[in-house]
């Protein structure tokens, strides 16, 4: 039995039967442009203000932002899995302006060249992506928005 399935996979190789899948080519994004003056994206990225409730969603969902598995923020701290390898967030909205923080979030190495935090929302320029995330950003302008509200209640 064992010799006759050898056999028949050697057979579906040898005639092409089993071919290694080519990944799904998907089409090309456009870029996002971030507009950065002086190390702050000083507009906001959506025509609306953000919502520091949803942000504060966004930031402790781990599917998203995943913020608290880095950060430490001190009025959170009934919540699980406070990270300690980036920064507190305390005070974080005395220490920058609204439009540095939303470039930190956008797209951190601008600021911080050695940071291992991801950009949230930037599609180019990125190494080692999943072909189904290619040319996507982790959040949306909007999610974006949301966190720099949320993150401006941290004084």
């Amino acid at each position: 039995m064992r010799r006759s399935l050898v056999a028949a996979f050697a057979l579906c190789l040898s005639a092409g039967g089993v071919r290694a899948q080519e990944p799904a080519k998907l089409p090309a994004a456009e870029p996002i442009k971030l507009d950065v003056v002086n190390d702050s994206l000083p507009k906001s990225l959506t025509a609306t203000p953000g919502n520091a409730e949803a942000g504060k969603k966004v930031f402790l969902t781990r599917t998203l932002g995943n913020c608290l598995a880095c950060h430490q923020v001190t009025s959170l701290k009934s919540e699980e899995f406070h990270g300690e390898f980036g920064p507190s967030l305390d005070g974080v909205a005395g220490r920058y302006t609204e439009a540095q923080l939303r470039l930190i979030v956008a797209d951190p190495k601008r600021v911080f060249t050695d940071t291992v935090m991801p950009a949230f929302f930037k599609n180019d320029g990125l190494s080692r992506v999943r072909p189904e995330f290619v040319g996507k950003s982790i959040l949306t302008a909007a999610q974006v928005e949301d966190v720099i509200a949320f993150l401006k209640t941290l004084n």
